[in-house]
């Protein structure tokens, strides 16, 4: 079993070399040592968000705190192509699962939207909220999937945004179920942005396709059945890391 993650503060780790000494405190540092409880001698890595790795030995532990020697440091490259997610809100913590499975999966980038047919509206103190538990879903799905990088989270999109982002990716794409395009058939860039719209529970309306299309996006199918928008990007994520990053 690989090391366990850990991250520190951003930036934290740039200076950092083997040999060095790296605390772990707070939130990380209580998860460290009082739930995961390691031990001295045990294996562990930390990154600060950004791609950079110091991996090491427990040499210390404390009340919710330890010490790590640093053994080695990597940096984790930008992979390429990204892959940004753009998820429509969804009832029942459904966006959250979509959010969650596709980061472990390999999602640069989430976007959380506010679809035509979205159920679930982020207004106010409700936005702000919704948005801090995307990120902390995306942090932890990062941590397990052992990923150097966090996803960044973007501000709530409406459909003017997200025909921005369109516009702006080498490669848009729209899980739609009518779509006659597979998605296994897509060529995919070797470099750039590749960007993927999910819709809410209802779908994503005739308008929001029909404008997504004029602005360069494809419409595309995964398969012959119906997933839901818990499922449909993780499935569509996991189809192009496939091809791409774990060929």
């Amino acid at each position: 079993m690989s090391a366990p993650l850990f991250f520190v503060a951003a930036g934290s780790l740039a200076a950092v070399a083997p040999g060095d000494e790296v605390h772990l405190d707070g939130p990380e540092g209580r998860h460290a040592a009082t739930v995961t409880r390691l031990a001295p001698g045990e294996e562990l890595s930390v990154a600060d968000g950004s791609g950079r790795v110091a991996s090491g030995r427990v040499s210390a532990v404390g009340r919710g705190e330890l010490d790590l020697v640093v053994e080695e440091i990597a940096d984790e490259p930008q992979p390429e192509p990204r892959f940004t997610l753009v998820q429509a809100l969804a009832k029942g913590d459904r966006d959250l699962l979509a959010v969650e499975v596709g980061t472990e999966l390999g999602v640069d980038e989430v976007v959380p939207w506010a679809a035509a047919r979205s159920v679930v509206v982020w207004r106010g103190e409700r936005a702000a909220k919704g948005h801090a538990k995307w990120e902390r879903t995306v942090q932890a799905a990062t941590k397990q999937a052992r990923r150097a990088r966090v996803p960044a989270v973007a501000e709530l999109a409406d459909r003017s945004a997200v025909l921005e982002r369109i516009r702006a990716a080498d490669l848009a794409l729209v899980l739609h179920e009518e779509a006659t395009e597979p998605l296994v058939a897509v060529d995919l860039p070797a470099a750039g942005e590749v960007l993927l719209v999910v819709g809410p529970e209802g779908g994503i309306s005739p308008q929001e396709t029909e404008a997504f299309v004029a602005a360069g996006a494809r419409a595309v199918r995964l398969g012959s059945t119906v997933l839901r928008t818990s499922t449909a990007g993780a499935a569509a994520i996991a189809l192009l890391s496939g091809r791409s990053r774990w060929a």
